[in-house]
């Protein structure tokens, strides 16, 4: 089974050989509850999102990740911020891909669907931001969910 390894500031960490813009999205519904979902590639808790393909916007990709991962349709309503720190890599072992980060954090509102695991989804629920906390996420997605929850304006990094 393919794993999904992220390592940060890692000195050990295999070099990066590909650099994938991809989305991740703070999808929040009418209680203010925050989407997850369960990773299937490393069991982590996290937003749903991912590579965005050619021919693609970005709210596009965004809305399509979330819906392929999630079962929810969602509308596009803001920017947490831009996430490339080379210092995070991430190891695809199926392939032996080591992208280095690129991802833009978008804002949505669910508007549609209920929640609904997919093959990169073990897990799809609800959270309310009070309890977010409680989830087991990488540290890199813990900080997208911060800054969101900070709602400081975008980050740039």
């Amino acid at each position: 089974m393919s794993q999904r390894i992220d390592y940060h500031n890692d000195p050990n960490a295999p070099a990066a050989n590909s650099l994938v813009p991809s989305v991740n999205v703070v999808v929040t519904n009418d209680a203010g509850e925050v989407l997850l979902i369960r990773r299937s590639d490393n069991g982590n808790w996290a937003l749903p999102g991912g590579a965005i393909d050619l021919g693609e916007s970005i709210p596009q990709a965004a809305i399509r990740e979330t819906l392929e991962e999630t079962g929810i349709t969602c509308e596009i309503t803001g920017l947490v911020g831009t996430y490339s720190d080379p210092l995070h890599v991430i190891h695809y072992t199926s392939n032996d891909e080591v992208r280095q980060e690129f991802s833009l954090v978008l804002i949505a509102r669910a508007i549609s669907g209920q929640p609904t695991p997919s093959s990169e989804s073990r897990e799809v629920r609800w959270v309310p931001r009070h309890e977010l906390d409680m989830y087991s996420m990488h540290r890199s997605m813990r900080m997208r969910v911060n800054h969101y929850l900070e709602d400081n304006g975008p980050h740039i990094g």
